[in-house]
């Protein structure tokens, strides 16, 4: 089985509101890209990657105008996708939906919402004290993780989390003061879903139950100074400290282990005051120890890091006009 999670910057605006693809030369929210080029690229890494199951990070908006199924499963109808059913939990209001995108022939899905204690549902409100002042936050998701319960055709049942942390870019900054103290609120805040998050992956593990995790959480070990501030990143705080039971992504415990040298990638951004791109590890496939006895296997579908996407030139060219970030791939055999 093979399961995958891509942050597709913008998919949103290749719809209208009946949820019908825009495929014309119009520009779409990619810079430099129009919405027919965006969405064969689209089209083009969906059916290389063919997984069973797609955890979408930026999906088609689910509004009182908007449909994200329907989007979703009209553009699996229209480009022949074998994931043509679509699901989704707890709409938010940034246009960017979490979804699975899945076979039905391989799997069926069904939005799961859990509690825990200290750790309410992803549509609640969670209460910790964030700049240690005695007072308690209350902290809510901008975009509530999506938990899914998943069984196979042989009929082993497994958990997906799929989640979008805050990002902590320092929007709306005017000075080098407002970077500062904008990029510590925001860190703050994306601390406090991690930990949140964590709570409930913790009463997942300690009830003994297959987990992934999986998604974008805009963050990992050594990304910006600020990290120093609370001493760790929310990556590491998702995956379980010290003795904790803990979930597994290569890439992260990689990251993890050196402070200099090479590291994974997932995503790419231009910089125009630098004039340079960006690449950072944001997107991971976490799972939890059954899951790693079983030996699955990872992959980044990185133009430029993995040999066969750069030797595939229409795959490379895809990957390079979808998104600013690239899928990620688990490939294990569940079934036996």
């Amino acid at each position: 089985m093979r399961l995958a999670t891509w942050n597709i910057e913008w998919f949103d605006s290749l719809f209208n509101d009946a949820g019908h693809l825009l495929e014309d030369g119009e520009w779409s929210s990619r810079h430099g890209v129009t919405r027919r080029d965006q969405a064969a690229a689209i089209t083009t890494i969906m059916r290389a990657v063919d997984a069973d199951a797609v955890m979408i990070i930026e999906a088609p908006n689910d509004s009182k105008q908007r449909d994200t199924v329907r989007a979703l499963e009209g553009f699996a109808r229209a480009k022949g996708l074998r994931t043509r059913r679509a699901l989704i939990g707890f709409a938010n209001e940034t246009q960017q939906e979490i979804a699975l995108l899945y076979d039905p022939d391989a799997v069926t899905a069904v939005h799961d919402p859990q509690s825990a204690e200290g750790a309410p549902r992803f549509d609640g409100t969670f209460h910790i004290d964030l700049d240690i002042d005695a007072v308690r936050d209350r902290v809510r998701f901008s975009k509530p993780p999506l938990e899914v319960r998943v069984t196979t055709r042989a009929g082993q049942t497994l958990r997906l989390i799929g989640a979008h942390l805050k990002s902590k870019a320092p929007y709306g900054a005017a000075t080098p003061a407002d970077v500062m103290r904008i990029a510590i609120a925001n860190r703050r805040k994306q601390l406090a879903q991690a930990v949140w998050l964590r709570g409930r992956i913790a009463a997942h593990l300690k009830a003994g139950e297959t987990l992934i995790v999986m998604g974008d959480l805009n963050d990992g070990p050594g990304l910006d100074e600020y990290e120093g501030l609370f001493g760790r990143s929310s990556v590491e705080v998702v995956l379980g400290e010290g003795q904790a039971l803990q979930l597994y992504d290569p890439h992260a415990r990689s990251a993890l282990g050196q402070k200099i040298g090479a590291l994974h990638s997932t995503s790419r951004f231009y910089l125009n005051h630098e004039g340079r791109y960006l690449q950072a590890l944001l997107d991971y496939i976490m799972v939890s120890p059954d899951l790693l006895a079983l030996g699955p296997k990872w992959r980044i579908w990185h133009p430029f890091d993995d040999p066969a996407c750069y030797a595939d030139e229409a795959l490379r060219e895809a990957l390079l006009a979808a998104s600013d970030h690239f899928p990620v791939t688990l490939d294990i055999d569940l079934d036996p």
